[in-house]
Formats: C-alpha cells, sequence, structure tokens
C-alpha cells in the first residue's frame, strides 16, 4: 500500500529523471538561437582593437635579410602584423596572399615569427618567399600574448598612429579578403 511519504519519494525520482532532459532542452535552445542570430562564430573580438599596440622590441630573423621588428616601427604607416611560423600548415596556406598584399606600396607588411625555429622560420621563407619588410622572432611567445594571439595564423592592421584598428584570426584566404579584410584595409588607409 502507498503512503504518502512513497508517493512522495516516486514523485521526486521522476524530477530526477527529468532534470538532464530539460537541461538538455534547455541547452539545445541556447544553441539555436545562437545559430539564428546572424553572428558570425568565428569573430572573436581583439581587446586590443581601438587602442595602442602593445610595446615591444624583437630582434631579426638571422639570414632573412630584413630588420628586426618593434613598436616604434608601427608609427606613420599602416601597417599589416602578420604572425606566422614554418610549423603552421595554414601559414603555409595564406602565404601567397601575404606576398601579394606585400606588392601594394600603400601600407608596410611585417612579420612576428612565433615560437620557431630560426633555420625552420629561414627555410620557410626560402622556399615561399619573404614578402615581409621586418620580421621580429618571438621564440617564447611572449610577445604574441601581448598582442592577444592564440593560434597561427593572426594578421593586424596597424593604423598609421599606432592603434590596433583590426584582428584577422586565421589563414587569409580569398573570400576573408573580399568579405572583411579588404574593406578594413580601406578604412585604414582612408583615415
Amino acid at each position: 500500500m502507498s503512503t504518502p511519504e512513497t508517493r512522495k519519494s516516486s514523485a521526486q525520482s521522476r524530477l530526477l529523471y527529468l532534470l538532464p532532459l530539460a537541461f538538455f532542452i534547455a541547452l539545445a535552445l541556447i544553441f539555436l538561437v545562437r545559430l539564428q542570430s546572424g553572428t558570425n562564430p568565428e569573430h572573436i573580438p581583439s581587446a586590443l582593437v581601438g587602442r595602442p599596440a602593445p610595446e615591444f622590441d624583437l630582434p631579426a630573423l638571422a639570414g632573412a635579410g630584413v630588420p628586426g621588428l618593434a613598436r616604434a616601427d608601427l608609427d606613420g604607416v599602416v601597417t599589416l602584423v602578420n604572425v606566422f611560423a614554418s610549423w603552421c600548415g595554414p601559414c603555409r596556406i595564406e602565404h601567397p596572399i601575404i606576398e601579394r598584399l606585400a606588392a601594394d606600396h600603400r601600407f608596410n607588411v611585417v612579420g612576428i615569427n612565433y615560437k620557431d625555429e630560426p633555420g625552420n622560420a629561414l627555410g620557410f621563407l626560402e622556399e615561399l618567399g619573404n614578402p615581409y619588410t621586418r620580421i621580429g622572432t618571438d621564440p617564447r611567445g611572449r610577445i604574441a600574448i601581448d598582442w592577444g594571439v592564440y593560434g597561427l595564423p593572426e594578421t593586424f592592421i596597424v593604423g598609421a598612429d599606432g592603434t590596433v584598428l583590426f584582428k584577422f584570426i586565421g589563414p587569409l584566404t580569398e573570400a576573408a579578403l573580399e568579405a572583411s579584410f579588404m574593406p578594413e584595409l580601406d578604412k585604414a588607409l582612408a583615415r
């Protein structure tokens, strides 16, 4: 015979079983709302955008034939700062686009070589070409942390006044150039 206490215990057991289902439904609704919101899930805002580029002074990549890179080198002209490494597969994919951008003399293209062996970085540039007017080596990744880098490649647009104007995460592709990067670069050049 069922007592009020046993019925209460049975109801609590059923609620306990329904709790994971309720949690799953709530999570599914959150995901659905995010998918339908129209925001780009790959866009991660950078705390640096709109602020001065961090202070740094990196030594040159020995044998690359270009000087190192310091914060002062970013003043006076719009600059693309490309963070790359020889061990980064997507860096290899975007490299022809970086070379093409470097052919445009309205802005500078500089590189930060991230956590790389100097010989490997030099081999990478000898094989694919060196589009950079300056390359700073960041063997421990300390400067990349100051820039907010968390994956390679990443490319920043820095205004002539040294302000970080845009951050692009991942390899530059033709589609990315047209959709977001070139409009931001054009805005920076028009400032």
